[in-house]
Protein backbone atom coordinates (compact mmCIF):
# COMPACT_ATOMS: atom_id res chain seq x y z
CA UNK A 1 0.00 0.00 0.00
CA UNK A 2 2.35 2.57 0.72
CA UNK A 3 4.67 1.89 -2.02
CA UNK A 4 1.95 1.96 -4.93
CA UNK A 5 0.51 5.02 -2.93
CA UNK A 6 4.41 6.16 -3.67
CA UNK A 7 4.66 5.51 -7.19
CA UNK A 8 1.33 7.15 -7.67
CA UNK A 9 2.53 10.44 -6.19
CA UNK A 10 5.88 10.50 -8.26
CA UNK A 11 3.82 9.43 -11.66
CA UNK A 12 1.37 12.61 -10.74
CA UNK A 13 4.67 14.70 -9.96
CA UNK A 14 5.88 13.71 -13.17
CA UNK A 15 3.15 14.43 -14.90
CA UNK A 16 2.77 18.09 -13.52
CA UNK A 17 6.35 18.75 -14.20
CA UNK A 18 5.87 17.63 -17.94
CA UNK A 19 2.60 19.89 -18.05
CA UNK A 20 4.72 23.30 -17.40
CA UNK A 21 6.15 24.71 -19.92
CA UNK A 22 8.57 27.72 -20.96
CA UNK A 23 8.42 29.70 -23.60
CA UNK A 24 11.85 31.13 -24.74
CA UNK A 25 12.59 34.31 -26.28
CA UNK A 26 11.25 34.82 -29.53
CA UNK A 27 8.79 31.99 -30.13
CA UNK A 28 6.34 30.92 -29.88
CA UNK A 29 3.99 27.65 -29.20
CA UNK A 30 -0.05 26.80 -30.96
CA UNK A 31 -1.75 25.04 -28.08
CA UNK A 32 -4.68 22.41 -29.18
CA UNK A 33 -7.35 21.27 -26.93
CA UNK A 34 -8.85 17.64 -27.87
CA UNK A 35 -8.40 18.70 -31.48
CA UNK A 36 -8.84 22.29 -31.85
CA UNK A 37 -7.05 25.66 -31.35
CA UNK A 38 -7.01 26.46 -27.88
CA UNK A 39 -3.86 29.37 -27.59
CA UNK A 40 -0.88 30.57 -28.32
CA UNK A 41 1.57 31.06 -25.66
CA UNK A 42 4.32 34.21 -25.70
CA UNK A 43 7.40 34.17 -24.05
CA UNK A 44 6.86 33.06 -20.38
CA UNK A 45 5.65 30.12 -17.95
CA UNK A 46 2.57 28.47 -19.15
CA UNK A 47 0.82 25.40 -17.60
CA UNK A 48 -1.63 23.14 -19.75
CA UNK A 49 -3.85 20.55 -19.10
CA UNK A 50 -2.75 17.02 -19.03
CA UNK A 51 -3.89 14.43 -21.67
CA UNK A 52 -6.13 17.04 -22.74
CA UNK A 53 -3.92 20.38 -23.78
CA UNK A 54 -0.88 19.93 -26.64
CA UNK A 55 1.63 21.44 -28.11
CA UNK A 56 1.10 22.04 -31.46
CA UNK A 57 3.68 23.65 -33.10
CA UNK A 58 6.46 25.36 -32.02
CA UNK A 59 7.16 28.45 -33.95
CA UNK A 60 10.46 30.70 -34.45
CA UNK A 61 9.49 34.79 -34.56
CA UNK A 62 12.76 35.73 -35.65
CA UNK A 63 13.76 36.77 -39.04
CA UNK A 64 14.39 33.27 -40.94
CA UNK A 65 16.51 33.26 -44.20
CA UNK A 66 15.62 30.55 -47.33
CA UNK A 67 18.25 29.83 -50.06
CA UNK A 68 16.25 28.05 -52.64
CA UNK A 69 18.42 25.87 -55.61
CA UNK A 70 18.31 27.53 -58.99
CA UNK A 71 15.60 27.57 -60.97
CA UNK A 72 15.41 27.53 -64.66
CA UNK A 73 13.75 30.25 -66.60
CA UNK A 74 13.47 31.51 -69.83
CA UNK A 75 13.42 35.58 -71.43
CA UNK A 76 11.37 37.16 -73.79
CA UNK A 77 14.03 36.78 -76.22
CA UNK A 78 14.01 32.80 -75.60
CA UNK A 79 17.14 32.61 -73.68
CA UNK A 80 17.49 30.15 -71.07
CA UNK A 81 19.41 30.74 -67.49
CA UNK A 82 19.35 29.57 -64.11
CA UNK A 83 18.49 31.76 -61.40
CA UNK A 84 18.45 30.94 -57.39
CA UNK A 85 16.84 33.37 -54.77
CA UNK A 86 17.55 34.18 -51.06
CA UNK A 87 14.25 34.68 -49.34
CA UNK A 88 14.15 36.55 -45.70
CA UNK A 89 10.77 36.58 -44.17
CA UNK A 90 9.16 36.35 -40.65
CA UNK A 91 6.15 34.63 -39.21
CA UNK A 92 3.92 37.27 -37.54
CA UNK A 93 1.05 34.97 -36.75
CA UNK A 94 1.74 31.66 -35.24
CA UNK A 95 -2.07 30.45 -35.88
CA UNK A 96 -1.96 30.97 -39.34
CA UNK A 97 1.35 29.65 -40.05
CA UNK A 98 0.17 26.49 -38.18
CA UNK A 99 -3.15 25.90 -40.29
CA UNK A 100 -2.94 28.12 -43.22
CA UNK A 101 -0.73 25.87 -45.11
CA UNK A 102 1.14 22.73 -45.66
CA UNK A 103 4.49 22.63 -45.71
CA UNK A 104 5.31 26.47 -45.37
CA UNK A 105 9.10 26.66 -47.09
CA UNK A 106 8.01 23.94 -49.67
CA UNK A 107 5.15 26.42 -50.59
CA UNK A 108 7.49 29.78 -50.75
CA UNK A 109 9.57 27.78 -52.86
CA UNK A 110 7.22 26.79 -55.26
CA UNK A 111 5.46 30.30 -54.96
CA UNK A 112 8.96 31.87 -55.68
CA UNK A 113 9.87 29.73 -58.59
CA UNK A 114 6.33 30.52 -60.66
CA UNK A 115 6.80 34.36 -59.84
CA UNK A 116 10.01 34.42 -60.87
CA UNK A 117 9.40 32.55 -64.54
CA UNK A 118 6.81 35.31 -64.67
CA UNK A 119 8.90 38.32 -64.29
CA UNK A 120 11.64 36.80 -66.28
CA UNK A 121 9.36 36.23 -69.39
CA UNK A 122 8.64 39.86 -69.49
CA UNK A 123 12.18 41.15 -69.77
CA UNK A 124 14.99 39.93 -72.59
CA UNK A 125 18.48 38.94 -71.62
CA UNK A 126 19.80 42.23 -71.33
CA UNK A 127 17.43 43.40 -69.01
CA UNK A 128 17.38 40.63 -66.68
CA UNK A 129 21.23 40.87 -66.21
CA UNK A 130 20.62 44.77 -65.29
CA UNK A 131 17.57 45.05 -63.48
CA UNK A 132 17.63 43.01 -60.47
CA UNK A 133 16.65 45.81 -58.49
CA UNK A 134 13.15 45.47 -60.16
CA UNK A 135 13.04 41.88 -60.30
CA UNK A 136 13.64 42.06 -56.21
CA UNK A 137 11.04 44.54 -55.69
CA UNK A 138 8.33 42.90 -57.68
CA UNK A 139 9.27 39.52 -56.05
CA UNK A 140 9.09 40.74 -52.51
CA UNK A 141 5.41 42.45 -53.43
CA UNK A 142 4.27 39.07 -55.20
CA UNK A 143 5.67 37.03 -52.63
CA UNK A 144 4.49 38.88 -48.91
CA UNK A 145 1.17 39.44 -50.35
CA UNK A 146 0.10 35.68 -51.04
CA UNK A 147 1.96 34.44 -47.82
CA UNK A 148 -0.24 37.08 -45.78
CA UNK A 149 -2.90 34.39 -45.49
CA UNK A 150 -0.15 31.76 -43.96
CA UNK A 151 0.67 34.45 -41.21
CA UNK A 152 4.00 35.19 -43.07
CA UNK A 153 6.02 38.06 -43.98
CA UNK A 154 7.99 38.62 -46.54
CA UNK A 155 11.07 41.32 -45.64
CA UNK A 156 13.19 40.72 -48.92
CA UNK A 157 14.27 38.85 -51.18
CA UNK A 158 17.10 38.59 -53.57
CA UNK A 159 18.44 37.55 -56.79
CA UNK A 160 21.85 35.78 -55.58
CA UNK A 161 23.39 34.31 -58.80
CA UNK A 162 22.22 34.60 -62.49
CA UNK A 163 24.03 32.01 -64.38
CA UNK A 164 23.28 32.18 -68.58
CA UNK A 165 23.91 29.43 -71.41
CA UNK A 166 27.47 29.03 -71.41
CA UNK A 167 27.67 30.53 -75.10
CA UNK A 168 25.96 33.96 -73.95
CA UNK A 169 28.80 33.63 -71.22
CA UNK A 170 31.71 33.55 -73.92
CA UNK A 171 29.99 35.67 -76.05
CA UNK A 172 29.41 38.76 -73.30
CA UNK A 173 33.16 37.91 -72.27
CA UNK A 174 34.24 38.57 -76.04
CA UNK A 175 32.08 41.64 -75.82
CA UNK A 176 33.33 42.74 -72.74
CA UNK A 177 36.96 42.59 -74.21
CA UNK A 178 35.96 44.13 -77.05
CA UNK A 179 34.70 47.18 -75.10
CA UNK A 180 37.69 47.40 -72.74
CA UNK A 181 39.68 47.38 -76.16
CA UNK A 182 37.73 50.27 -77.30
CA UNK A 183 38.03 52.13 -74.25
CA UNK A 184 41.98 51.52 -74.01
CA UNK A 185 42.04 52.87 -77.34
CA UNK A 186 39.82 55.87 -77.07
CA UNK A 187 41.91 56.67 -73.51
CA UNK A 188 45.09 56.30 -75.72
CA UNK A 189 44.18 58.30 -78.06
CA UNK A 190 42.60 61.15 -75.89
CA UNK A 191 45.98 60.81 -74.21
CA UNK A 192 48.04 61.44 -77.25
CA UNK A 193 45.97 64.41 -78.07
CA UNK A 194 46.10 66.16 -74.67
CA UNK A 195 49.87 65.36 -75.52
CA UNK A 196 49.84 67.15 -78.88
CA UNK A 197 47.64 70.15 -77.46
CA UNK A 198 49.91 71.03 -74.34
CA UNK A 199 52.99 70.67 -76.92
CA UNK A 200 51.07 72.93 -79.44
CA UNK A 201 50.66 75.35 -76.36
CA UNK A 202 54.43 74.95 -74.96
CA UNK A 203 55.66 76.54 -78.54
CA UNK A 204 53.34 78.87 -79.14
CA UNK A 205 54.13 80.42 -75.22
CA UNK A 206 57.51 79.82 -75.74
CA UNK A 207 57.39 81.84 -79.47
CA UNK A 208 55.04 84.50 -77.74
CA UNK A 209 58.00 84.89 -75.32
CA UNK A 210 60.77 85.33 -77.81
CA UNK A 211 58.75 88.01 -79.70
CA UNK A 212 58.42 89.92 -76.41
CA UNK A 213 61.99 89.18 -75.74
CA UNK A 214 62.93 90.58 -78.96
CA UNK A 215 60.74 93.27 -78.81
CA UNK A 216 61.74 93.90 -75.14
CA UNK A 217 65.57 94.03 -76.72
CA UNK A 218 64.63 96.14 -79.69
CA UNK A 219 63.28 98.61 -77.33
CA UNK A 220 65.81 98.79 -75.24
CA UNK A 221 68.82 99.60 -77.93
CA UNK A 222 66.47 101.83 -79.94
CA UNK A 223 66.75 103.86 -75.73
CA UNK A 224 70.20 103.08 -75.31
CA UNK A 225 71.24 104.64 -78.97
CA UNK A 226 68.50 107.87 -78.78
CA UNK A 227 70.49 108.08 -75.18
CA UNK A 228 73.77 108.09 -76.98
CA UNK A 229 72.27 110.40 -79.79
CA UNK A 230 70.91 112.61 -77.15
CA UNK A 231 74.49 112.75 -75.18
CA UNK A 232 76.45 113.00 -78.43
CA UNK A 233 74.46 116.62 -79.28
CA UNK A 234 74.08 117.84 -75.56
CA UNK A 235 78.36 117.16 -75.87
CA UNK A 236 78.53 119.03 -79.40
CA UNK A 237 76.26 121.89 -77.58
CA UNK A 238 78.16 122.14 -74.44
CA UNK A 239 81.58 121.79 -76.64
CA UNK A 240 80.29 124.90 -79.10
CA UNK A 241 79.14 126.74 -76.31
CA UNK A 242 82.55 126.73 -74.41
CA UNK A 243 84.14 127.72 -77.35
CA UNK A 244 81.59 130.65 -77.85
CA UNK A 245 81.93 131.32 -74.27
CA UNK A 246 85.95 131.56 -74.67
CA UNK A 247 85.27 134.07 -78.32
CA UNK A 248 83.05 136.11 -76.57
CA UNK A 249 86.08 136.31 -73.51
CA UNK A 250 88.63 136.93 -76.00
CA UNK A 251 86.94 139.61 -77.49
CA UNK A 252 85.74 140.78 -74.18
CA UNK A 253 89.85 141.05 -73.54
CA UNK A 254 90.41 142.48 -76.25
CA UNK A 255 87.90 145.66 -76.05
CA UNK A 256 89.27 145.88 -72.40
CA UNK A 257 92.78 146.15 -73.77
CA UNK A 258 91.81 149.15 -75.91
CA UNK A 259 93.08 147.23 -79.06
CA UNK A 260 92.45 149.29 -82.67
CA UNK A 261 90.68 148.07 -85.69
CA UNK A 262 94.20 146.75 -86.91
CA UNK A 263 94.78 144.46 -84.26
CA UNK A 264 90.93 142.76 -84.64
CA UNK A 265 92.01 142.76 -88.30
CA UNK A 266 95.40 140.72 -87.27
CA UNK A 267 93.05 138.44 -85.12
CA UNK A 268 90.99 137.97 -88.09
CA UNK A 269 93.76 137.42 -90.54
CA UNK A 270 95.27 134.84 -87.62
CA UNK A 271 91.93 132.89 -87.72
CA UNK A 272 91.60 132.97 -91.80
CA UNK A 273 95.33 131.34 -92.12
CA UNK A 274 94.38 128.88 -89.05
CA UNK A 275 91.39 127.79 -91.60
CA UNK A 276 94.12 127.84 -94.59
CA UNK A 277 95.56 124.99 -92.49
CA UNK A 278 92.40 122.82 -93.11
CA UNK A 279 91.21 120.67 -96.55
CA UNK A 280 89.69 123.62 -97.99
CA UNK A 281 90.50 124.30 -101.65
CA UNK A 282 89.02 127.16 -102.19
CA UNK A 283 89.12 130.77 -99.30
CA UNK A 284 87.72 133.42 -100.09
CA UNK A 285 88.98 136.49 -98.03
CA UNK A 286 86.79 139.49 -97.27
CA UNK A 287 88.17 143.17 -98.64
CA UNK A 288 89.10 144.65 -95.93
CA UNK A 289 91.53 141.70 -94.71
CA UNK A 290 92.96 141.82 -97.75
CA UNK A 291 93.68 145.97 -97.26
CA UNK A 292 95.33 145.00 -94.21
CA UNK A 293 97.15 142.40 -95.44
CA UNK A 294 98.78 144.83 -97.96
CA UNK A 295 99.54 147.38 -94.98
CA UNK A 296 101.39 144.59 -93.00
CA UNK A 297 103.21 143.93 -96.02
CA UNK A 298 104.27 147.48 -96.82
CA UNK A 299 104.95 147.69 -92.80
CA UNK A 300 107.62 145.51 -93.66
CA UNK A 301 109.49 146.63 -96.63
CA UNK A 302 109.94 149.60 -94.75
CA UNK A 303 111.35 147.62 -91.30
CA UNK A 304 114.15 145.88 -93.73
CA UNK A 305 115.00 149.02 -95.39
Amino acid sequence: MGIGFIVIIVIALLLIVSCIKIVPQAHACVIERLGGYQATWDVGLHFKLPIIDRVAKRVVLKEQVADFPPQPVITKDNVTMRIDTVVFFQITDPKLYAYGVDNPLNAIENLSATTLRNIIGDLELDETLTSREVINSKMRSTLDEATDPWGIKVNRVELKNIIPPQEIQDSMERQMKAERERREAVTRAEGEKKSAILIAEGNKASAILNAEAEKESAILRAEAKREATIKEAEGQAEAILKVQQANAEGLKMIKEAGADDSVIRLKSLEAFAKAADGQATKLIIPSDIQGLAGTVAALGETLKK
